[in-house]
């Protein structure tokens, strides 16, 4: 398993109110929200696979999650418009 951070989609089809709010409480305490069932996030492999175990936990059995990993070659081919900015790959200084 990489290391490498990369930047990790994560989405989700929950039919319950009660249910969502979990899981994106879940998700919000590690990733961004980019749209209302969808997050991004630069991590691990395995850290990803850690917080995406942790919201599905939270998941009826008829509801789905997915993560998507989108590696270095992958991502200037990523589009964005509107909302959040794709989560950078380097560090930086908020003044």
């Amino acid at each position: 398993m990489s290391e490498t951070e990369m930047l990790m989609v994560f989405c989700y089809d929950v039919t319950r109110d009660k249910v969502r709010r979990r899981v994106a409480g879940v998700l919000e305490e590690a990733a961004t929200r980019v749209q209302r069932s969808v997050f991004e996030a630069r991590m691990t492999t395995r850290a990803a696979r850690a917080l995406a175990r942790r919201a599905a936990a939270e998941m009826d059995p008829e509801d789905s999650f997915r993560l998507y990993a989108v590696g270095a070659s992958g991502q200037p081919h990523c589009w964005v418009q509107g909302g959040a900015p794709l989560a950078e790959n380097q560090a930086f200084w908020l003044v």
